[in-house]
């Protein structure tokens, strides 16, 4: 049988059988792709670019942005490419990295996602000692914390799940290097440290998750005591959005790792991965500029001045076509 040191490459699970199917899955992974990088890269560029979006708001949401590109460009251009060339191969350094690079950024989204609900919590509940407990410096260390755990997580699971013996073959039961399908090719038993290392990261995460519940509780208690209704409208505008990503984010993670064993299988494993690991990072940019004007303010300034900036390039070159 072989083990974790003889495997020299894994096999990804194919997203179809017949060579139509695999190039309409292409096609369909490279739209999803090209959307969230458009999406995610016009909220980087805007929050960068525009000193009015310089606020701990937006440089949370610029690091969401960051990690969602990250996280999206980790599978799918590999999903992309097995799809195309029809093939199956990722290398074990491959798929060593994938799975690093994976966790890391779920972890620190997650943790970003949290102090976000801590910037709108102070925002609303404690607007007067905003400035004290959200100035630059803090966000920079809550920031830097946040990418940080996210390594160390990342550093710990990958880690402990590749010095695993794997004994059973080297089929991957997805579309990328997830833990939870790596953990089923290894040896009987040998695989309890790694769960146990799981669950400790899963009673983290709760924690987290109990941390946004109670904010979004005195959030809305609050807001509903507002006597403007512009003001209640206001904060809701400004909370919703971050509501909507993190309810996403979490539904997709419970229906992915807490569904019951009799009913998994490879072809709905496969849904519930696309659920939680490229549908976030497609529609968080989508979720955000809806309700948000300043957002959609910004952005269409930069286009514009991407557009004027091409057409004075083109009068420039005409100008200097016609003196010639």
């Amino acid at each position: 049988m072989p083990n974790s040191s003889s495997i020299s490459e894994f096999l990804l699970l194919a997203l179809a059988d017949t060579r139509q199917l695999q190039l309409l899955h292409f096609w369909l992974l490279l739209g999803i792709y090209l959307a969230a990088l458009l999406g995610n890269g016009l909220i980087s560029t805007a929050v960068a670019c525009h000193h009015r979006l310089h606020t701990p708001m937006y440089f949370f949401l610029l690091n969401l942005a960051l990690l969602d590109l990250g996280c999206i460009s980790t599978t799918l251009p590999k999903a992309m490419a097995n799809a195309l060339w029809d093939t199956r191969h990722i290398s074990f350094t491959g798929c060593v990295a994938q799975t690093f690079l994976f966790v890391f950024l779920i972890s620190a989204e997650y943790c970003i996602l949290t102090i976000m609900s801590y910037d709108r919590y102070v925002a609303i509940c404690k607007p007067l000692h905003y400035g004290t407990l959200m100035d630059s410096r803090a966000c920079a260390t809550m920031a830097a914390a946040a990418w940080g755990s996210g390594v160390l997580n990342a550093l710990l699971h990958t880690a402990n799940t590749f010095s695993l013996p794997l004994c059973q073959g080297n089929a991957i039961n997805q579309f990328f290097c997830e833990i939870a399908q790596i953990l089923k090719l290894s040896c009987s038993h040998s695989y309890l440290r790694e769960v146990g290392l799981i669950m400790c990261s899963v009673l983290v995460l709760f924690g987290c998750f109990v941390f946004i519940v109670v904010s979004y509780v005195q959030i809305f208690r609050a807001v509903l005591r507002m006597p403007s209704e512009q003001g209640r409208h206001k904060a809701f505008s400004t909370c919703l959005p971050h509501l909507v990503v993190v309810s996403l984010f979490v539904s997709a993670g419970m229906v992915a790792y807490l569904k019951l064993p009799s009913i998994s299988s490879p072809s709905l494993d496969l849904v519930v991965s696309f659920l939680y690991s490229v549908v976030p990072p497609a529609v968080n940019p989508l979720i955000y500029s809806l309700r948000n004007q300043e957002l959609k303010d910004a952005v269409k300034k930069m286009m514009s001045w991407s557009h004027f900036s091409r057409l004075k390039l083109h009068m420039s070159q005409q100008v200097t076509q016609s003196v010639q």
